[in-house]
């Protein structure tokens, strides 16, 4: 998996933070460096954690973090078994497939 660890300090974090919310609840089937994948993401009633795990659709690689707030703006991001720049890097470069049409 591509890591990109161009980012200044926290310059990533506002980014990081609307790609995120712009994922929907639930699972969902996109695209990430050209390979599909299928997320998950799942949100706690009081806001303060997000989960997320994806498989790439076909092959091996995982994805898989929880995101806390912890006061006020403080997050704390915690990457299962992979960095924190694995989990960026695919939170900004997933795009959700386009919805098929209903009727």
């Amino acid at each position: 998996m591509r890591t990109v660890a161009a980012y200044a300090p926290n310059a990533w974090l506002h980014e990081f933070e609307n790609a995120l919310a712009e994922l929907p609840e639930g699972y969902a089937e996109g695209r990430f460096l050209e390979q599909a994948w299928g997320v998950t993401v799942k949100r706690s009633a009081d806001e303060k954690r997000v989960w997320l795990y994806g498989e790439e659709l076909g092959g091996t690689d995982i994805i898989s973090f929880n995101l806390y707030v912890l006061s006020g703006t403080k997050i704390a991001l915690k990457p299962c078994e992979m960095s924190s720049s694995m989990v960026v890097d695919f939170v900004l470069g997933f795009r959700l497939a386009a919805m098929p049409r209903t009727r």
